[in-house]
């Protein structure tokens, strides 16, 4: 029988007359493991068989080369957006001032600027040293979040392939005087 034990010391009980040292009944014990183990294994198995398998969520980055030539940009097609040390937001067209955003606004000035310029934006994402990686993440996750709408956008005018133009800048002590005092 499984699960049961063995009681009793096994021995033989005497009656009649005791002597005056008592006997002590010596209770033997021994547990089967076999359905603990058995239990074990349909958990284990229960459990990997229902919980999801989670993918890594990684976002792919594509990093060309260093070119030892230098490309030349059009500064009013060029889209900036910086990250500061106190996670604030800031976006600037070309040479216009830069102007503090929200994260929830981003993705609108994103989509304007792309259908504006008829897929010809670049944008440039510039995050200092002291901001959160989180937040960078997140203005990342609003920049992918807002292709669906640009390819929308660009539909409406005509437009049926997207080019998207995007890179990762270092953030300068020139960002960072732009910045003061906003």
């Amino acid at each position: 029988m499984a699960g049961g034990g063995e009681l009793g010391g096994g021995q033989k009980q005497r009656r009649g007359k005791q002597g005056k040292r008592k006997i002590k009944k010596r209770l033997g014990f021994r547990l089967d493991m076999t359905p603990l183990v058995d239990i074990t294994f349909l958990l284990l198995t229960f459990f990997m068989l229902t919980t999801s398998m989670i993918t890594p969520q990684t976002m792919e980055m594509s990093v060309p080369p260093e070119l030892d030539v230098p490309i030349e940009v059009k500064q009013s097609e060029l889209l900036t957006i910086r990250v500061r040390g106190d996670e604030e937001i800031f976006y600037n067209m070309g040479l216009d001032a830069p102007e503090k955003i929200t994260l929830k606004a981003l993705k609108k000035v994103i989509v304007d600027q792309n259908v504006a310029l008829k897929n010809r934006c670049i944008v440039v994402l510039k995050g200092s040293s002291g901001a959160a990686y989180g937040r960078v993440v997140l203005v990342l996750d609003e920049l992918n979040a807002a292709e669906p709408e640009i390819i929308e956008g660009l539909r409406r005018v005509g437009i049926n392939e997207r080019k998207r133009k995007f890179t990762v800048a270092p953030y300068e002590a020139k960002d960072a005087e732009e910045l003061t005092g906003l």
